[in-house]
């Protein structure tokens, strides 16, 4: 099963741009999307509902802002939206597909100004013990997204530069720490090399695209029952040079093993 993890920086616009062939190209069975920023009504009738996949949208109350969404290939065992707080911007969608429980998240941004900042940060501390919850469960747990936050200096272009930019302040980074201490695996990295990079998103001022300067802040982490089975994972950068200023990331997951059977 591959697993791919997407902010499409706004879905309608992304279709226009080549948003079906990048996915023809990454080819995932479980596709997480964020900051969709459309009502399903608001989609193409391919796009809201298409032929080949299963949906489940979890859209803002606020139109044209934030949202997540995830495609399968499989039906949904189980569909939850949000994890506790209101969830009035559908940052947080819970499904369960094949066994595995799939969790799309959208942390906000805190770089607009303090009070966005702030906002971040109380998402992301009320976000820590609910992950902690699923890091220890049995059943393989994968939560991937746009988390808003370069872990290491390994994971942003210049570290010295943004040391005192949201995404990669101090406070930011011990709390993904603390992510990552709660039992959860960054399933990427260890398929990707000791870094820099490769990173997933890239500012759209100068040409931080073109010249490969990014952050690393969209993530797929897993507790132990689902990083067992990590066969192989990359980053997608093709897709950010045309569709989206940040590229999907993607991990490989071996089929479970067979229970002998009875005797």
């Amino acid at each position: 099963m591959r697993i791919a993890t997407w902010n499409v920086g706004g879905l309608r616009a992304a279709v226009r741009k080549g948003f079906l062939s990048d996915v023809r190209r990454v080819r995932p069975d479980v596709l997480l999307l964020q900051e969709v920023r459309a009502l399903p009504e608001q989609l193409p009738p391919n796009i809201a509902a298409p032929s080949t996949w299963k949906v489940a949208w979890h859209p803002a109350q606020k139109l044209g802002y934030a949202g997540t969404g995830v495609w399968s290939r499989q039906r949904f065992a189980e569909v939850r939206r949000g994890y506790g707080p209101d969830d009035v911007d559908g940052r947080v969608l819970d499904v369960v597909i094949d066994g595995i429980r799939v969790v799309c998240v959208y942390l906000p941004s805190g770089s607009a100004s303090p009070a966005s900042q702030a906002r971040k940060d109380a998402f992301c501390a009320s976000f820590l013990p609910w992950a902690a919850s699923l890091a220890s469960s049995s059943q393989p747990v994968v939560i991937g997204g746009d988390l808003n936050v370069a872990p290491t200096a390994m994971d942003i272009h210049d570290p010295k530069a943004n040391a005192k930019n949201s995404g990669f302040l101090p406070h930011e980074r011990a709390w993904f720490g603390d992510l990552l201490a709660t039992g959860l695996v960054d399933l990427v990295r260890p398929h990707i090399g000791p870094g820099p990079g490769p990173y997933s998103w890239w500012s759209n001022r100068g040409r931080a695209r073109v010249e490969d300067r990014g952050w690393r802040i969209d993530h797929l982490l897993g507790n132990a029952a689902a990083a067992e089975r990590v066969l192989r994972g990359g980053i997608d950068r093709a897709a950010a040079l045309t569709t989206s200023d940040h590229a999907p990331v993607w991990i490989d997951l071996a089929d479970p093993p067979q229970r002998p059977r009875d005797v």
